[in-house]
């Protein structure tokens, strides 16, 4: 939604690109995130991140109405909201495996997904529309209530104990660095983030900011179909966590992890030159569908190779990692400026494509992950670091 008002001010692919990357800057603060999560009380979090975003959304709305929202003033709207969003990753990530036990891991992150995917199947078709009737405005208060929603939803759960990281009685910058060193040692914890870092830093910039320009230039759709769009992708991501959840508690995660994120990659290629809108809708639904395999079992997979006291730490190191987009969607921005979205998208899947087979045959033991019980693959890791 925002992102289509930056191309509606602007008309530059560049500036679309530098509000991405404001709004997606925050997540660099991801150790730090991991830090307070493995300390504090991860619900007192969330429930801080949703009141923020609630109220900066709210500023936005009420700009748009009056009409003084100008493109920098969006600049700075997407940082304060990614300030919200980005830190709160971190202790999300961990509570699910404080919730649940090992076994149903994969399932919970799943399930997790699936809700994800709901609010981007029903979201983005209603944001359209409104925007398209109604205007940017309606829609922007819309999003404050989801916002507000949330919160509410998290008032029976403040007093809930989170049991943090007691033993951990240094200070904040200890937590981080010996964080860093433990994660560090741990090679198939390295190679997961591995993937999360190059297909942040290669693919998830064209989705979170491309969307638009592919509407618009190649699709000659508007707002609504901008919509349609991020339905579309919405609704295959929608049944691939309903399918990774139905698998339950499989034995070949690691595989599907790897293998699934080189097709989805491969998908992005087919996509970058189409301009027939039905077949894009197709393919953009086959890309959602896809993508769940490295949205869920990216934070399965760290959860699985790393203790307990780790796991906010290694969520913030993992958000560090999708911290490369805000970087990497500026030089994707230039680059398409220079050769158009269509061949710069091509190159990116391409390449990721190639990643991930160096990484394959460099730790194939990758793919193997989700063969041993939680437990056992922990303390191996461990003996191996």
């Amino acid at each position: 939604m925002l992102g289509w008002m930056a191309f509606e001010m602007t008309g530059s692919e560049f500036l679309v690109a530098l509000f991405t990357s404001a709004r997606l800057a925050p997540m660099v603060l991801g150790p730090i995130a991991g830090a307070f999560a493995d300390k504090l009380n991860k619900i007192h979090l969330l429930m801080a991140a949703c009141g923020w975003a609630a109220v900066a959304i709210s500023v936005v709305a009420v700009l748009a109405g009056v009409g003084a929202l100008e493109y920098w003033g969006l600049v700075v709207a997407g940082l304060a909201i990614g300030m919200a969003q980005s830190p709160s990753q971190p202790a999300r990530g961990a509570l699910v495996a404080e919730l649940v036990p090992a076994k149903e891991l994969s399932n919970a992150n799943a399930l997790n997904a699936l809700a994800l995917n709901m609010t981007q199947v029903v979201g983005p078709g209603i944001g359209g529309v409104m925007i398209a009737t109604l205007g940017a405005p309606a829609a922007l208060w819309v999003s404050t209530s989801w916002y507000v929603l949330s919160l509410l939803m998290l008032v029976p759960l403040r007093k809930r104990e989170s049991p943090g990281a007691p033993e951990e009685h240094g200070s904040m910058m200890v937590l981080i660095i010996d964080g860093l060193k433990l994660v560090g040692r741990n090679r198939l914890a390295v190679g997961v983030l591995l993937v999360t870092f190059s297909a942040n830093a290669l693919l998830w910039p064209v989705y979170q900011s491309f969307m638009p320009i592919f509407a618009e230039q190649r699709l000659h759709l508007d707002a609504a179909g901008l919509g349609a769009m991020l339905m579309a992708a919405g609704i295959g991501g929608l049944l691939g966590s309903i399918a990774i959840a139905a698998l339950g508690d499989f034995k070949f995660k690691g595989a599907l992890f790897v293998y699934g994120t080189m097709v989805w990659a491969a998908l992005w290629a087919v996509f970058a030159f189409l301009t027939d809108v039905p077949m894009a809708f197709v393919v953009l639904c086959l890309i959602g569908f896809s993508s769940a395999a490295f949205g869920v079992l990216q934070t399965t997979l760290l959860l699985i190779v790393t203790p307990p006291v780790l796991h906010g730490r290694v969520m913030g190191i993992q958000e560090l990692a999708i911290g490369i987009m805000p970087i990497a969607t500026l030089a994707l921005g230039a680059a398409a400026e220079g050769i158009g979205v269509a061949l710069t998208t091509f190159i990116a899947a391409v390449l990721l494509v190639f990643v991930l087979g160096l990484l394959i045959m460099m730790t194939p033991a990758i793919t193997k992950i989700g063969r041993q019980a939680s437990g056992e693959l922990v303390e191996t890791t461990a003996v191996s670091s």
